[in-house]
Formats: C-alpha cells, structure tokens, sequence
C-alpha cells in the first residue's frame, strides 16, 4: 500500500484538468470575490496544455482566481508549497482566494499535491521561512535567498524550486525581473516544459512572459475568461504605442 502510494506519477502534466464553481456553496453572491463579472454566470476553466498564462487588468480578480486554485492544490494562499505557513494572513484571505476555493470544484488526472505558489508580495517572507527553516539540525547549509538581489534572489527561487514534478502557480512573477531577467523566466519555464510533468498556472502583466509559445494565453475581463493573442491584450497595444513615440505617448497620458 505504501509504496503504491509513492510510486512516480509518469502521466504528463496538465495535472488539473478543469476548475468550476458550485453555486450550491455560495451563500451570499453580492460578496466578494463572487461579486466580481467573471463568476456572475456558470464560471468553469478548462486546462488543455502544460502552461496556461491569464492576462487581465488589476481588480478582474486573477491573484484572486490563482489564490483559490492554490488553496485546492494544498498550498498557503500566502505562497508556498504544501505544508507551508510563513504568513499569519487567515482573518484577510478567509473572505478572499479561501472563500472561493470552497465554492471551486476542481478535476484531476491525478491530483498533484507537489509544487510552489508564487507571490511576488510575500516572496520574502516565504524566503525568510526557508532559510529559517534550513538552519534547523540535520538539514543542510540554508539557501541564502535573501543576501540576494531581489530579480537575483528570485530566479534563483526559480531555478532551484521549479523543476520538478508538481503544479506551479505564480502571481506576476515580473515584479522584480527586468526584461532581461524575464528572458531568463521565459529559459526556465521551457525547462519546466521540456521535463514534461510540471503544470504552470500563471497571472501577468507581461507582454514578454505572454508571449510564450505552446502556451495557452487567456484574456480575464468583465465579459469572463476568453482566449486571446499576445498581438489583441492592452498590454501589448500600449507597449507598442509607447514604443512607437516614447515621449509623444508619455505626454499624451500624463496630460490633464
């Protein structure tokens, strides 16, 4: 039984098959998070490839959407992997990413419990905990994420954490990468591709990291969760203004 139990999974990723809401379990749909457009009507998310990247405008709800896949995967809504708690955060994300996660019901083949969550806010306290953690007996030289630059310390993050079998959720991992540190991020998730059973559920605001082929790239609106291009996101229109007439476009918004 044991050894069935922790014998390698060799299915490829993606793990999480489909996410939708249960409206038996909502109590009050004036609330938040089910207030927000995209789950006024039958929300449900279907994962098709290994990588699916959500783009949307703040407030749409996608920290919201991530925290609330995170919670069903096992992981602290602060950030973290399984079995994680650095963050005493419980009286803020109970009417948030928590209280969806239990109106969300959730299709696995199988269900993975191995993996991260990534929150660019909270990284250094999860850093924090690890290197706390590490200096405990028995457990090796700690990892130091934290005498690093921030882009520094979190592609290290990264690198270290992020290649093996699991489901990898991160929350605008272009925080603290600039666009060279992005190119990077874009290196690592096709490692974490080509390894073939690491599922990668990311929110951004990146045109860059959008940009990533193979991937599944959804637009979070009022109107719901659509499928788009790098080329029809408001990211992209306005990088490609800006970078058509820099100064002209800057003049243009900063006017009153």
């Amino acid at each position: 039984m044991s050894s069935r139990r922790h014998r390698p999974i060799n299915l490829p990723a993606p793990y999480l098959k489909r996410l939708w809401l249960d409206p038996s379990r909502i109590t009050d749909r004036k609330a938040y998070p089910f207030c927000l457009p995209f789950l006024a009507d039958d929300f449900e998310l279907r994962f098709e490839r290994s990588i699916t990247i959500i783009a949307g405008e703040n407030g749409t709800g996608k920290s919201t959407l991530l925290e609330g896949i995170a919670v069903l995967a096992g992981y602290d809504e602060a950030g973290g992997g399984k079995g994680y708690m650095p963050v005493d955060h419980s009286k803020a994300i109970e009417a948030m990413g928590g209280k969806l996660s239990a109106a969300l019901r959730a299709s696995w083949l199988p269900k993975i419990t191995k993996g991260w969550f990534f929150r660019a806010e909270s990284f250094f306290s999860v850093a924090r905990y690890l290197d706390e953690a590490a200096k405990e007996p028995l457990s090796g030289p700690p990892p130091d994420f934290l005498s690093h630059s921030h882009g520094e310390g979190f592609l290290r993050f990264f690198n270290e954490r992020c290649q093996r079998q699991g489901i990898f959720i991160f929350d605008e991992p272009e925080s603290a990468l600039s666009p060279a540190r992005q190119i990077e991020f874009l290196k690592l998730m096709r490692r974490m591709e080509n390894i073939g059973h690491c599922q990668i559920i990311m929110a951004t605001h990146s045109p860059i990291l959008m940009a990533y082929p193979n991937a599944t790239l959804l637009r979070l609106s009022k109107y719901g969760l659509e499928p788009t291009t790098v080329e029809q996101t408001d990211h992209y229109k306005a990088m490609r203004e800006f970078f058509d007439d820099p100064t002209g476009f800057v003049e243009a918004a900063i006017e009153e």
